[in-house]
């Protein structure tokens, strides 16, 4: 198995998810191989809540990181599950060619972060 895909799963275990009962775990590996992990956390107000890759990546740039090469996300579903909008364009402000792993529990499917959100809002936009 994906060592990333591992470390979500392990990440999930501690996702607080009492309102949806649906728990999602996050690996983000950083351009120099570092991994960072996230899991969600539900808020009774749903769109208080964090969800697993904003928590991965969160961390990550709190150390310091910008770059990044490769994530893997899971559920306690193993239901293939990819990044919703938000994170995926919370990820594009950091990763043009990010490999997203999404496991299916039997094996894995792999896209590029374009493919899942393509013409991103940039930056060069704002101007």
């Amino acid at each position: 198995m994906d060592e990333l895909v591992e470390a979500a799963r392990e990440a999930m275990a501690e996702a607080y998810a009492p309102y949806s009962e649906y728990r999602v775990g996050a690996a983000i590996r950083t351009s120099d191989g570092t991994v960072y992990t996230g899991c969600n956390i539900e808020n009774a107000n749903y769109s208080n809540s964090l969800h697993a890759e904003e928590v991965a990546i969160g961390s990550a740039v709190r150390d310091g990181h910008s770059e990044f090469v490769r994530l893997a996300v899971t559920s306690d579903s193993r239901d293939g599950v990819t990044p919703c909008g938000m994170c995926r364009q919370t990820l594009a402000e950091f990763c043009d060619d990010l490999t997203v792993v999404c496991d299916e529990g039997d094996g894995a499917t792999e896209y590029a972060l374009g493919e899942l959100l393509p013409n991103t809002i940039t930056g060069d936009m704002l101007d």
